[in-house]
C-alpha cells in the first residue's frame, strides 16, 4: 500500500510540476487532495500506521539498546536511561520523546 500511494504522489506530483494548465488546475488538484486528507477513513488508517510504528520502534529500540547495552558511548547510555527513566514515571511520552496523543 505504501508504494502505491508513493506512486499516486509522484504522478500528482509530475503532473503539476509539468502541466501548462495553469493556476486553476492546480488550485483544483490542491482542493481534492485537502478532501482526501480530511477523509475520516484516511486520518483513521493514518493514525493507526502512526500508531503501529511507534509501538514497533519501541519494542526495536529496547531489543537495540538490550544487546548493544555496554558498547554505547557514556553520552548515548545517559541519554537512555533518562528517557527510561523518564517513560517509567508515566510522562505521556514514548522513548523517543514524542506525546502519545
Amino acid at each position: 500500500m505504501r508504494y502505491r500511494l508513493t506512486f499516486v504522489a509522484g504522478v500528482v506530483l509530475g503532473y503539476v510540476l509539468g502541466t501548462r494548465a495553469g493556476r486553476e488546475r492546480y488550485e483544483q488538484l490542491k482542493k481534492q487532495a485537502r478532501q482526501f486528507a480530511q477523509n475520516p477513513a484516511v486520518r483513521n488508517t493514518a493514525e493507526t500506521a502512526a500508531q503501529q510504528g511507534r509501538e514497533y520502534a519501541g519494542k526495536a529500540y529496547h531489543a537495540v539498546s538490550d544487546k548493544v547495552g555496554d558498547r554505547v558511548p557514556d553520552s548515548v547510555a545517559q541519554r537512555v536511561r533518562s528517557l527510561r527513566e523518564r517513560a517509567g514515571h508515566g510522562s505521556g511520552e514514548d522513548d523517543w520523546g514524542t506525546s502519545n496523543t
